[in-house]
């Protein structure tokens, strides 16, 4: 367990800034930095992060917390996790008991499958590097491919002995449990008895998350038997997706940024010799195809790949129409081919750093282009092919949500297609109606997919009786100012949370959630203390940390121009708390008040006693007074 001053201490040294920015790119807008939201997928930016608060809002899909949160629901961590991850980023010593790894898989089922891959790549490195059989095999494999020892220690290579279960027998003895070295994949069981090590005899790639910790491995073998497969990899478990990984990018993720560029390449040996030639903004998609998964993963950090390939271009012309996906998302795709024989990693070892850069530069090229040169050069002179490459080409612009960016393709392929433009964009247009049909044949109403048919035509309309967003407004007036003195109508020595709270002693709120808060405002003013924002932002019940979140995030920013080109003054609503604070619990008022009158209204239709009706009518006249004093402060005019 983490003390609670060092958890507290942990939380004030973290910065949300730099702790989302490891994750996503962000830019700065005013006063908050915004990016593509890491939680669900968005081409136009609506994840905001408040250095000032200290937290992230993202509008699109409501995701919210402070640094500790974005790790837990980025990462799928605990909150221990979360801590441990943050405390290590910014050395913020833990003084806590370590657990046994027993002890462990009773608490945390993913931490021991996480302990498990980091003692394995462990003993793989050190059995690489302190025995004979791993300098003999491992070691002298890696330096004949030219990989400096720095290389072969930031990624953790090694090699795993060529010997049934030296891995798991070495486990076993210090503790580890088998169940955790199976779940990994580390260790096979044959026939629920034999058990054996899956990678036995191949140099070992381990391959790191996000944030750096060990989840898998890939193991190839050195043998030139060709019953054994080149490459093994992990399977999947709960730690491990291939299909959202890539090789390198804990080590790429920050040059990634700082170049606004992302290389591409396809197996382990390449991000190595490419990493080592002093182009560390490279990435691997681990010999699979590329998911939609990776590129989303890649899109947090720039919008712009640079695909690496070989010279096969039985291989190019295989995947091209996959890369199609990468447009789709909106990144832009520039594509580099090597001689035949080589790749990324030949070619660097071959001819060095400077030789390899130059290289790069001087044959990148955009994606369609290069995909319609690949195509016209296999069609040759034949028509019909031809013609088959222009619907291709066409495919892949029509990918380009970006209007202006597709016309441009549209021009320079037509040059080349030797083809009249219009003939093009008329290719185009068809298959925007085409798809325009089909998203629209799949698409079901809300109302169709959601309304019963003895809904109420107040459901119908989208209107609601409720009073939802007054009480929510109270509640964001209570967290961005409760704080603050009030300074009106001659009060002195008041704060502003208490004086709302007073003000609507009269009201009964509604919403469970504002209940809530306003319960832990009454409680704390009890006790002598005022509450922060942080406290409800950090609150130990999610409910209440994501409306507090949500209620002190704002997706708008009012530009500068409106003064700056304008000379347009636009006054903040801090400037006159008065008619702020004032308004927010009149609208409230005046919701519950309008509701009394129709309920009395109602009542009087209902009711046949006169002196009934009379005591009704009574009643609603001194509503009604109390309606008229706070439309006078509205502004509201009475119509009945």
């Amino acid at each position: 367990m983490i003390p609670k001053e060092t958890v507290d201490k942990i939380i004030e040294t973290s910065r949300i800034e730099e702790v989302v920015g490891d994750f996503v790119s962000l830019k700065r807008r005013g006063t908050s930095m915004i990016g593509l939201c890491p939680f669900h997928n968005e081409r136009t930016p609506s994840f905001h992060v408040s250095v000032a608060k200290g937290i992230f809002k993202c509008f699109g899909c409501g995701q919210g917390g402070d640094s500790v949160r974005f790790i837990m629901e980025h990462e799928k961590a605990t909150y221990p996790e979360a801590l441990r991850y943050l405390a290590s980023k910014y050395s913020v010593e833990i003084e806590e008991v370590e657990n046994s790894p027993e002890e462990q898989a009773v608490n945390d089922r993913r931490e021991s499958l996480y302990i498990v891959s980091g003692f394995a790549a462990k003993y793989f490195h050190e059995q690489m590097m302190a025995t004979d059989e791993g300098k003999t095999i491992g070691l002298s494999y890696f330096k004949e491919r030219g990989f400096r020892d720095d290389i072969i220690k930031k990624f953790e290579l090694g090699y795993s002995p060529d010997v049934w279960d030296a891995l798991t027998e070495q486990a076993v003895k210090e503790g580890y449990s088998l169940q955790f070295l199976e779940d990994t994949g580390l260790t096979i069981r044959k026939d629920n008895e034999k058990l054996y090590d899956r990678f036995r005899g191949r140099v070992m790639f381990p391959i790191h998350s996000f944030t750096g910790r060990v989840i898998g491995f890939g193991g190839r073998t050195l043998k030139t038997d060709k019953a054994v497969p080149k490459y093994v990899n992990s399977p999947e478990s709960d730690i491990y997706h291939k299909s959202n990984v890539l090789y390198g990018l804990f080590f790429a993720k920050k040059p990634i940024r700082d170049q606004d560029n992302c290389y591409l390449v396809e197996g382990y040996a390449d991000v190595l010799s490419v990493h080592q030639a002093g182009v560390e903004n490279v990435v691997a998609s681990s010999g699979t195809s590329l998911t939609i998964e990776q590129i989303r993963l890649i899109g947090r950090f720039t919008k712009n790949i640079t695909i690496l390939y070989d010279g096969d271009e039985a291989g190019i012309k295989a995947s091209l129409r996959g890369l199609d996906m990468i447009l789709e998302e909106g990144l832009n795709v520039k594509v580099v081919l090597f001689p035949d024989g080589h790749d990324p990693d030949s070619y660097v070892q071959a001819f060095g750093s400077a030789a390899f850069k130059t290289h790069i530069e001087q044959n990148k090229k955009d994606f369609i282009l290069y995909k319609t040169g690949i195509l016209l050069k296999d069609a040759g002179n034949d028509p019909i092919k031809r013609a088959g490459i222009i619907r291709e080409v066409v495919e892949s612009i029509a990918k380009i949500p970006d209007g202006i960016k597709a016309s441009v393709f549209v021009r320079e392929c037509s040059s080349l297609l030797q083809i009249e433009e219009r003939v093009l964009i008329s290719e185009l247009n068809k298959i925007h109606l085409s798809k325009s049909k089909k998203d629209n044949s799949n698409y079901i109403a809300p109302q169709q997919a959601q309304t019963p048919p003895e809904a109420s035509a107040s459901v119908l309309t989208g209107i609601s009786d409720g009073d939802d967003k007054q009480e929510k407004e109270i509640i964001r007036l209570l967290l961005n100012y409760g704080h603050e003195l009030v300074h009106w109508d001659d009060i002195t020595d008041t704060y502003i949370a208490p004086y709302i709270i007073s003000n609507l002693s009269d009201v009964t709120f509604e919403n469970p959630l504002c209940i809530r808060i306003l319960d832990v405002y009454k409680k704390e003013l009890e006790n002598g203390s005022l509450p922060s924002e942080q406290d409800f932002i950090k609150h130990v019940d999610h409910e209440i940390a994501d409306l507090a979140i949500a209620m002190v995030s704002s997706p708008y920013i009012l530009s500068e121009n409106w003064y700056a080109k304008r000379k347009i003054y636009v006054r903040n609503e801090s400037e006159n708390l008065r008619a702020t604070i004032l308004g927010g619990i009149f609208h409230l008022k005046k919701r519950k008040v309008d509701r009394i009158l129709k309920k009395i209204r109602d009542d009087i239709q209902l009711e046949t006693d006169a002196d009934n009706q009379a005591i009704l009518m009574r009643h609603y006249m001194q509503v009604k007074e109390v309606e008229k004093g706070i439309s006078m402060f509205l502004g509201s005019v009475i119509i009945k």
